[in-house]
């Protein structure tokens, strides 16, 4: 870090705040919040979702007005390279266009909402660089190549062409990463820039921000409600709470001696690796101040729930006059798993391997092209569109990006009532009372049923679709990622509460997530994915404390710890480069096959590219 007691700050925010108009009247989002930012400095603003942390860095880049926001007090200071300082609360919107992604990057939240659907990655990487760069297009489209190498982009020439829509979403997260880096600015305000990514990703986008630092001197504003990446990356913490700065030190001081009540509340949520050790079944987090009955361990049962045999989905890949099929992207290939009555099993991963594909082909939301779906002794695999419709009363899915899975136009008590309308379980006032039970379940106030998605943090709308999988008392519930966007008070206390309706109503889980603390405290079963394939499965005891595969051990190896003092350096990282899963028509891929280590304990002896 260069020596700040010289430096003048790159941004100072002095006593914020700001205001949202809503049909209740006046909402404060920011009541009076003051901090600085120096040059090659990183200040991690952490925080509950709906405590201020966004609306804080928006108002920084006056985007904050375009969301319905009036900044009505306060100075927002920016020290440009050579127009000197200015207050930016007052700035005209013409020169705030040509500070905007030249002078101050932003890497939004939602990478599906910040990037354009209907250009390629590529004009969209160029944009800026064409815009504030002066580069023709050659020069936009050689730098573009650069960055997508930079963030780690498997085939970043075939990537280019390609739309939003066709990456995952650790991979649209990487281009988001990229297009804030591309012009390299002075400050970089990162909004919970490693959510949607696996650990062996983030590790090495955190590393990368960490170099940029070191080498340009750009200042980092980062906010993130993840603990581990704090202790990771912060060299100053400001912890927000309803709108106010409640505690702010060095990233030593909040750690180790935290001040503030809602500071200890918030470590004390803190899922760290480990915490399971010696444990063979999962329990919810000790919270304080939470009186809620404690389950216990979870034991499930022993009678199968769901049972995958050799599961293979492939998305063809067409070209030509004609658009026919000249490859397929191996995206699940020969998968097998079972999961039982009450239980979870976990699948970990980098981001593209396939686990999300794996979710979306038992509910047949992509139809597989081979392998078997039991569940409950039903053949999901035969099942015709009405009986299929039938069949998902009893499997429901959270999905990953709440924003995009939720209607913009509908109030959030429709969108809760919809599954119940629809298969007619319940009507009337007993629909309405079964809405506000939901409600209260996963801690959402009911004066949020009126309100609709854009009124809400991307914490609290992923707790309205987590209301909505529980509405019709589905037996298996699919969690993509059902976690990564809330903030870990609210993290552990939706864990805690899809653990306790485990252990009350037996309903069993997919697991899909990249955060291996949380896998580590919610699974009874683990599958590690690489490549399309399960390189290792077993219990969770197994998976952890004696992990097999080199990709596993790799896995493990990248996990941050919620600990300042165990930092992990670029050296610590040796990823191989991720093969790429397309191949051709004819290509005939081997079947996967296992060695069994311990009892249930399952690593591929097959060649899996790693």
């Amino acid at each position: 870090m260069l020596d700040n007691a010289t430096q003048t700050p790159i941004a100072r925010i002095e006593n914020l705040r700001v205001e949202f108009q809503t049909k209740d009247g006046p909402v404060v989002g920011v009541e009076d919040v003051s901090f600085h930012i120096n040059p090659g400095e990183t200040v991690c603003i952490v925080g509950e979702s709906g405590s201020g942390k966004s609306v804080s860095s928006l108002s920084l880049m006056r985007l904050v007005e375009f969301g319905g926001g009036d900044i009505t007090g306060g100075r927002l200071l920016f020290d440009r390279k050579d127009g000197g300082e200015i207050d930016l609360a007052n700035t005209e919107q013409n020169l705030m266009r040509t500070i905007r992604g030249n002078e101050i990057g932003m890497i939004f939240q939602e990478p599906m909402t910040a990037l354009n659907p209907v250009f390629t990655i590529k004009r969209q990487l160029t944009e800026g660089l064409r815009l504030h760069r002066n580069m023709n297009k050659a020069q936009a489209a050689e730098r573009a190549l650069e960055l997508m190498r930079e963030v780690r982009i498997p085939e970043p020439e075939a990537r280019l062409k390609q739309y939003p829509h066709e990456l995952s979403g650790g991979m649209r997260q990487r281009v988001v990463i990229a297009m804030a880096l591309a012009c390299k600015p002075r400050l970089l305000i990162a909004d919970e820039p490693t959510t949607a990514l696996d650990v062996t990703i983030q590790a090495e986008i955190l590393a990368l921000m960490d170099r940029l630092k070191r080498e340009t001197g750009t200042a980092v504003m980062f906010i993130t409600h993840d603990m581990a990446v704090v202790a990771q990356m912060a060299d100053r913490v400001v912890v927000m709470f309803r709108g106010n700065k409640v505690e702010e030190g060095t990233v030593e001081q909040i750690f180790e001696n935290p001040q503030h009540d809602y500071t200890k509340s918030l470590l004390a949520a803190v899922p760290k690796l480990g915490d399971m050790n010696g444990t063979d079944l999962p329990s919810p987090m000790k919270l304080m101040g939470d009186d809620v009955h404690d389950t216990g361990p979870i034991k499930g049962t022993d009678e199968v729930l769901l049972r995958v045999r050799n599961l293979t989905t492939r998305f063809a890949v067409k070209g030509g006059f004609f658009r026919t099929t000249r490859a397929y992207v191996h995206a699940v290939e020969d998968v097998s798993f079972s999961i039982n009555k009450g239980q979870t099993m976990s699948l970990v991963g980098e981001s593209g391997c396939g686990k999300s594909t794996v979710g979306r082909s038992l509910l047949r939301l992509v139809e597989p092209q081979s392998g078997e779906i039991d569940l409950g002794g039903c053949d999901v695999m035969a099942l015709e569109p009405a009986e299929m419709l039938v069949a998902r009363q009893d499997m429901q899915m959270v999905f990953q990006d709440p924003f995009a899975s939720l209607n913009p136009q509908m109030q959030l008590s429709d969108q809760v009532a919809e599954p119940m309308r629809n298969y007619g379980t319940h009507k009337g006032k007993a629909l309405q009372d079964r809405v506000e039970m939901l409600f209260d379940r996963v801690e959402l106030p009911r004066s949020f049923l009126r309100r609709f998605p854009h009124e809400l943090s991307g914490g609290q709308r992923q707790r309205v679709a987590i209301a909505r999988a529980l509405a019709l008392n589905p037996k298996l519930i699919v969690a993509d990622e059902a976690v990564s966007a809330l903030d870990v008070s609210v993290q552990a206390q939706v864990l805690n509460l899809m653990m306790e309706l485990q252990s009350e109503l037996g309903v069993s889980y997919l697991f899909i997530s990249h955060d291996m603390a949380v896998v580590e405290r919610v699974s009874h079963h683990v599958g590690v994915m690489y490549l399309g394939r399960i390189v290792e499965h077993g219990p969770r005891r197994a998976i952890f404390e004696n992990p097999q595969h080199p990709y596993t051990q790799a896995l493990m190896k990248a996990v941050p710890i919620a600990d300042p003092r165990r930092r992990k350096s670029e050296k610590d990282l040796n990823f191989k480069p991720i093969p790429s899963p397309i191949h051709s028509v004819v290509y005939k891929p081997e079947p996967s096959k296992y060695k069994e280590v311990t009892p249930g304990h399952f690593v591929m002896t097959s060649d899996s590219g790693y």
